[in-house]
């Protein structure tokens, strides 16, 4: 079954185009959030992560605060 991953970032995070450069590279669909530009997103951020800083990662129900690549692994499967 697909998982929705979801990937809050900012143009400006060198993790968060790490992740995205990775997740593409797996050939894995993400929808990209730019929380920079858009305060509802980052309150939903926040409200998910109890954290300020980029990237979050949502993979379904699951939260991953920063690269956290073998994480991000074993999420996707």
């Amino acid at each position: 079954m697909e998982q929705t991953v979801k990937v809050y970032s900012t143009p400006t995070c060198p993790y968060c185009v790490r992740v995205k450069a990775y997740l593409k590279e797996k050939g894995v669909a993400f929808e990209d959030i730019d929380v920079s530009n858009n305060q509802g997103a980052a309150m939903e951020m926040v409200k998910l992560s109890g954290q300020m800083g980029v990237p979050v990662i949502a993979v379904g129900s699951e939260v991953i605060v920063g690269f956290d690549k073998g994480r991000l692994e074993s999420l996707l499967g």
